[in-house]
């Protein structure tokens, strides 16, 4: 099948330049492109055509090879085509078409020295309290900041880069080998595009500097262990002006004297007298806003017994929500008793009778001694 004339493609003079050739077919690509034209074989292979008469068209070294041998040029292992086919390579070339293409919208040109700063990470410990109140805090960050004296810019007195001389801003450079083509970063410039040709001296032509810098972070209520919060563009500045990455904080919430937390519910274990878990009683307990609840212990409680405080747990992240506080009692047995009490709890014992004040200790028992019955010696 004959090929098309790459010009009559593009709908271009053959002296078109290099400015008319991409409007053109930035107008095509748009027309046929597959996302434009769902389930059209016909307009996929259209912008296939397209697409390889740009990659020759805006190449100066193919463009002459095609104005001088025509398609022939390519063919046979000429410019790159391997294994005699002139078939084009269509998913390797069309990521340089569209970086040529694409590149300078926005009126920034080419995009190669737009090397994006590094994320950071910072870890944070904090209270528990601090999670339940939220906290804003101040953090010191050593990092890489846009140098003042250029601005960024890695040239010396804001002047401006100059574009590369041997990958004419491509970054890349091509060189044949036999019947391949190897593509490899452009020694001259590293993949920049361009050079600077003062270097600013404070930078060093980087375009940044370590600095200390101070950063207010603000650390919302309910958040949990292990939280992340991004900050956007509070990483390292960029190379020579590019983006600066984003700053991770990870927060680590330090354990408590009193609470332990799960999800939004909290838990604390109270230790009472055995008199109040006897007979019944109020205790004071803490809670996580700085206040003490008032608590009634019924008569006979025993010990692991758990109360629920509605809504006195941790506050939701998003919303009003908040989780609960379980308070679990903690039966504490009498110590360092005097002879007194010592003999007064032998006369609370001895005037049980058959009534049962240890309804747990004695079904366990009995049921241990219906166990050894069932035994053989």
């Amino acid at each position: 099948m004959t090929k098309q004339d790459y010009y009559e493609a593009l709908g271009v003079d053959r002296k078109a330049s290099d400015a008319d050739i991409k409007k053109a077919y930035r107008k095509l690509a748009m027309q046929y492109h597959p996302d434009r034209n769902p389930d059209n074989p016909e307009a996929e292979a259209k912008f296939k055509e397209l697409s390889e008469a740009y990659d020759v068209l805006r190449d100066d070294q193919k463009r002459a090879a095609y104005d001088q041998f025509g398609h022939a040029a390519f063919e046979n292992g000429g410019m790159g085509r391997s294994g005699g086919s002139s078939a084009f390579d269509f998913a390797s070339s069309f990521s340089d078409i569209f970086e040529d293409l694409f590149g300078d919208f926005g009126g920034g040109g080419r995009r190669h020295s737009q090397t994006r700063g590094a994320d950071m990470r910072y870890n944070m410990e904090i209270t528990l309290e601090e999670t339940y109140h939220g906290k804003k805090a101040t953090i010191r960050v050593p990092t890489s900041v846009a140098c003042d004296a250029c601005h960024g810019s890695g040239s010396e007195g804001d002047a401006q880069p100059t574009t590369c001389g041997m990958c004419r801003g491509h970054g890349k450079v091509r060189a044949q080998q036999g019947f391949f083509t190897i593509e490899r970063t452009c020694p001259t410039c590293q993949g920049m595009g361009h050079v600077i040709e003062n270097p600013c001296k404070p930078c060093g032509g980087s375009g940044r500097v370590r600095r200390e810098k101070s950063l207010a972070v603000n650390i919302p209520r309910g958040v949990e262990d292990g939280t992340r919060i991004r900050l956007s563009g509070e990483g390292e500045a960029g190379l020579r002006g590019g983006p600066p990455g984003d700053l991770y904080i990870f927060l680590s919430v330090t354990p408590h004297q009193f609470f332990e937390r799960e999800g939004l519910n909290v838990f604390c274990a109270v230790p009472i007298s055995m008199t109040t878990a006897a007979l019944g009683g109020h205790v004071e307990v803490p809670t996580l806003d700085g206040t003490r609840a008032r608590l009634t212990m019924p008569a006979g409680t025993q010990s692991g017994k758990q109360f629920r405080m509605r809504a006195k747990g941790m506050p939701a992240v998003r919303g009003n929500g908040k989780g609960d506080l379980f308070i679990q009692a903690v039966v504490e047995t009498p110590v360092n008793l005097s002879k007194k009490q010592k003999e007064l709890l032998k006369e609370f014992e001895d005037a049980g009778g058959s009534k049962s004040h240890s309804p747990e200790s004695e079904g366990f028992f009995s049921k241990v001694k219906e166990l050894w019955a069932d035994l053989k010696e």
